[in-house]
């Protein structure tokens, strides 16, 4: 199983996507690198943790028992056998590390999110075979006097669907006072983890991300 680790100091806001840069990079080290992946090689578990924070200052988290379904900027709850897995699992990992979680409506120093990510993109490009339509059945020599002229748009659109999984972590405890008006408070993200690859469809599936992500986090721990 291949594991790989990206730790980054700062701020983020809560929901915010996190782009998955420099990808290409982890598999340049020999031709073809994924084509011989087995789907258990295949998921890639990627953990971000702010570098300034002391995780043993935190005792208590709170998690919905939902998995948020996040689809372009649009949010909504979910509950599965997969999800409930999922919550089930990121509560007992969490659990194991010295933590303790609280009930709905308790104070607590974490807020734990666990995210799926759906969303799809609609783009516009130029295209390049446009210009020469009528080459093919009109005057500059091409199939002239056949009576053959297909029709190129200029433009075609396309979609992207990027979809994978990940759990947000966040200070609660040290929250900045609350804005007034339409001022929104933001959310210190202390921990982040993204599971991408080859979807996540069955619950051993889930034992298996999790497991994977909470072992190549040490410092994510209650005590010292």
């Amino acid at each position: 199983m291949k594991m790989y680790q990206q730790r980054k100091a700062g701020k983020w806001k809560l929901g915010v996507v996190l782009l998955l840069l420099g990808i290409g990079g982890l598999t340049a080290c020999r031709e073809n690198a994924i084509n011989d992946l087995s789907p258990a090689d295949s998921p890639v578990y990627i953990t971000n943790y702010d570098r300034s924070v002391n995780f043993s200052q935190y005792k208590t988290f709170s998690l919905p028992d939902s998995v948020i379904i996040e689809s372009n900027d649009s949010y909504s709850m979910t509950q599965s056998d997969v999800s409930t897995r999922f919550v089930t699992n990121v509560a007992n990992a969490l659990t194991a590390k010295g933590f303790r979680r609280v009930s709905r409506g308790e104070n607590a120093d974490l807020g734990v999110a666990i995210i799926r990510v759906n969303n799809q993109y609609t783009g516009v490009a130029s295209n390049p075979y446009s210009y020469y339509s009528n080459y093919w059945g009109g005057g500059f020599g091409g199939f002239g006097g056949y009576g053959y002229s297909p029709y190129y748009p200029s433009y075609y659109t396309y979609q992207v669907t990027d979809q994978y999984w990940e759990i947000q972590i966040v200070d609660l405890k040290n929250r900045p006072a609350t804005g007034t008006g339409t001022t929104q408070t933001q959310l210190n993200v202390v921990y982040d983890a993204t599971i991408r690859g080859t979807d996540i469809t069955d619950q051993q599936a889930v034992d298996t991300a999790v497991m994977a992500i909470f072992n190549q986090s040490p410092y994510l721990k209650a005590t010292e």
